[in-house]
C-alpha cells in the first residue's frame, strides 16, 4: 500500500545515504537475490546476479568504498502488487530505478537495479 511503499522508500534511501550497510541489508531476506549490471563490472560475475546477504553485502561494501560520497535523491515510488520500484538520482545525477518484490514479513526477496543509458 501507499503508506508501506513511502515508508520503505524513505528508510531504504536514508540507510543508503548514511552508508549504513547493516541497515540497508535489514530490508532484505537472508537468501535474497540482487541483479545489476554493476555486479558484472565490480565482481566479474557474468550473470549479473548475486545470492544471499553475505555475497551482496560484500559487493555493496566494495561499491561504498569506491563511491565514498554516494547519495541517492528519490524522485518517486511506484507501487505494485507485492512489489515496488524506487526511481532516483544516483551518483553524478545518473537516473536509476530499483524494483523490489517482497516475501513473507515484507522483506525483499529479489532486487533488480536499472540505470539510464
Amino acid at each position: 500500500d501507499k503508506t508501506f511503499a513511502e515508508h520503505f522508500a524513505s528508510d531504504w534511501t536514508s540507510s543508503w545515504n548514511a552508508h549504513d550497510l547493516d541497515k540497508v541489508l535489514s530490508h532484505y531476506a537472508d537468501d535474497f537475490e540482487m541483479s545489476s549490471p554493476v555486479i558484472v563490472q565490480l565482481t566479474g560475475e557474468p550473470s549479473g546476479t548475486l545470492r544471499g546477504k553475505a555475497a551482496v553485502g560484500a559487493y555493496w561494501k566494495k561499491a561504498l568504498s569506491l563511491i565514498p560520497n554516494l547519495y541517492f535523491e528519490p524522485i518517486s515510488v511506484l507501487a505494485g502488487f507485492g512489489s515496488l520500484t524506487i526511481y532516483y538520482k544516483g551518483p553524478r545525477g545518473r537516473l536509476a530505478a530499483e524494483a523490489f518484490p517482497f516475501g513473507v514479513g515484507q522483506n525483499v526477496v529479489r532486487a533488480f537495479a536499472h540505470y539510464a543509458v
